[in-house]
């Protein structure tokens, strides 16, 4: 075992490299602590050119703010921690774990209806949130949110979760009366629907009540949505909410359109209070 382990630092530099390209992010970072041999090959660039897209350098062209960086590695670590693109319309950062790609499209860059419309949604900064403008329901009898992206803009052989960022003001109204179809879809293939109710998930002692006065009614409006999985709001570290419209499988084969929606146009009934940030694409563990 000795003799294996001296003839494993006897290795070539571009062997070494090899192995450690074959690795994650992670991983050549502990084997950089295995030796000086290893942490010499593992700070290469040819290393972190592995774990970085093929596109790098025009993601790094729509980059809002120039990208300045010493190496690669230090490439890799600047685009883990989200950069705005397309000016500022979209956020896009690399998993620190695999190196895949994940993307918010700002509400800016979703169809909302009569989203320019002052009487029904009003555009305003936001210090929480990682763009110019999110987008604040005032009142709306129908919503209908959707967002699109190609798949060749993902990275290929990659589960993705599409997750739709919001917040539910301190007044807001009508938002879950009834819950809310969300689907996804991915070229030709059959949509896949959900259900959701817009709510803070710690509002239990709100659904309490509304349960207790208002069964019948409520059981009445549920009847009129599409069945399907019932999906509940995710409160996430940085103080957002996450609803999931589902998830598919990227193959890299094409470049095929995704479609997300979020629609409530059965209820009939007067709503607001919703904060919309985006949509996230992101791989999924």
């Amino acid at each position: 075992m000795v003799a294996s382990g001296d003839a494993l630092y006897d290795l070539p530099e571009d062997c070494i490299s090899t192995i450690i390209c074959l690795t994650s992010p992670p991983d050549a970072l502990k084997l950089s602590l295995v030796s000086s041999i290893f942490r010499s090959v593992a700070e290469l660039d040819c290393v972190w050119d592995a774990f970085l897209p093929s596109d790098w350098q025009h993601i790094a062209t729509k980059s809002v703010t120039p990208l300045k960086f010493s190496s690669k590695r230090h490439l890799f670590f600047c685009l883990c921690n989200s950069i705005l693109i397309d000016g500022g319309k979209k956020s896009f950062a690399l998993d620190k774990s695999t190196g895949k790609k994940s993307y918010v499209m700002s509400a800016k860059e979703l169809s909302i209806l009569y989203g320019d419309e002052p009487a029904h949604w009003n555009w305003k900064t936001i210090p929480e949130s990682r763009f110019a403008e999110v987008a604040e329901l005032k009142t709306i009898c129908r919503l209908e949110i959707q967002g699109k992206m190609k798949t060749g803009e993902l990275s290929p052989n990659t589960t993705y979760g599409a997750y739709l960022l919001m917040k539910i003001s301190d007044r807001s109204f009508g938002l879950d009366s009834i819950p809310s179809e969300v689907s996804i879809s991915v070229g030709d293939q059959e949509s896949v629907s959900s259900t959701a109710y817009l709510r803070h998930p710690r509002s239990k002692k709100k659904e309490q009540l509304e349960s207790l006065f208002y069964r019948n009614r409520m059981e009445t409006l549920k009847a009129r949505v599409n069945k399907g999985e019932e999906k509940m709001a995710r409160e996430r570290e940085d103080g957002w909410l996450e609803i999931e419209f589902g998830e598919f499988f990227n193959g890299g084969n094409g470049d095929e359109e995704i479609t997300m929606k979020l629609m409530e146009v059965k209820g009939y009934h007067i709503k607001g209070g919703l904060i919309i940030e985006g949509i996230q694409l992101r791989p999924k563990h």
